[in-house]
């Protein structure tokens, strides 16, 4: 019996594992293939076609279990939430696109693991968790990872004629607004489960950018960006599904420790992108001080994904 029980827990953390890394893959990748689509697609146009093709897919599923959401049952105050969360990811998924105009993937993506920790930071204020003191040390190693990395790469970008400083400034915004759509949804998800919540933000968030969006443009994408843009889509629902999953049987800190190894993937990505396209993409020409930043990067999120302690009643 305890062999059985020890057998089915390692299962488990395995399938929880592959789950998570999975998910640090795609949203790894996933910076090329926006950058991709860019060169014929703005970024509004892109976020509602990842937003309307998610919520197809998950309201099929939602319709087939009979469990579409009832918005009836929301009261004014979650009513508020929910119309911030909806807002703040549209500005997310906005901001991440526009930044890769003005700064190449691995940059974008290092930037990003900002997001995780402003989020630790909102449920200090807001939901009085407590900071650990592993936490607080990889709070200080992810930022000294960040002026690593751009101890470098800032120079480079000043003088750069493909990246520009405003793209930091996005990538931050996006950062941020990602941390206040997940703060927003944790007493939302009360009332509604995550796949209904899911489904209403993505069609909420499609319909705000409605007025904006040039559906047309998709008939001037090439074989290549027509590509990018369903993996992109198709990335949106995968990702995120395998991240609910993996968070559905395995720790949340060990799901969010592994997904911080994402800028490696987005490294890699950019690599074999510079041999296959090398018009549209360059190599990563870092110096020995930002490699040490992006592994600071990542150390600090798994520590402080890692080093969390229950809130205090």
């Amino acid at each position: 019996m305890i062999g059985t029980l020890n057998y089915r827990m390692d299962s488990s953390s395995v399938h929880g594992f592959f789950l998570a890394l999975t998910t640090a893959i795609l949203w790894g990748v996933l910076p090329i293939f926006l950058k991709i689509s860019l060169d014929a697609m703005d970024s509004a146009t892109i976020t509602t076609y990842r937003f309307y093709s998610a919520a197809l897919i998950v309201g099929l599923i939602l319709y087939a279990k009979s469990r579409l959401p009832s918005i009836r049952s929301l009261t004014k105050l979650e009513w508020a939430l929910f119309a911030l969360a909806a807002l703040m990811l549209v500005l997310n998924y906005i901001g991440t696109v526009e930044g890769l105009v003005y700064l190449k993937p691995e940059s974008a993506q290092v930037l990003m693991q900002l997001a995780p920790f402003l989020l630790m930071l909102g449920g200090l204020v807001f939901f009085n968790e407590v900071f650990s003191r592993l936490q607080f040390l990889g709070a200080g190693i992810l930022i000294s990872g960040l002026l690593l990395f751009f101890n470098q790469r800032l120079e480079g970008i000043l003088e750069s004629n493909t990246e520009r400083p405003l793209g930091i400034i996005l990538i931050i915004a996006a950062a941020a607004c990602w941390a206040i759509y997940a703060l927003c949804q944790k007493p939302l998800l009360k009332t509604l489960s995550a796949q209904q919540l899911t489904l209403l933000i993505y069609v909420f968030g499609g319909t705000l950018l409605l007025p904006i969006t040039q559906f047309s443009s998709v008939l001037t994408m090439n074989d290549l960006q027509l590509f990018a843009l369903l993996f992109c889509c198709a990335n949106t629902l995968i990702a995120y599904g395998a991240f609910t999953k993996a968070l559905a049987i395995w720790e949340a800190s060990k799901v969010s420790a592994v997904i911080a190894t994402s800028p490696l993937f987005t490294l890699l990505a950019n690599a074999v992108a510079a041999i296959i396209w090398p018009d549209l993409f360059s190599p990563s020409h870092l110096d020995s001080l930002a490699y040490l930043g992006v592994g600071f990067v990542i150390a600090g999120s798994m520590l402080t994904a890692l080093g969390r302690k229950e809130t205090p009643a």
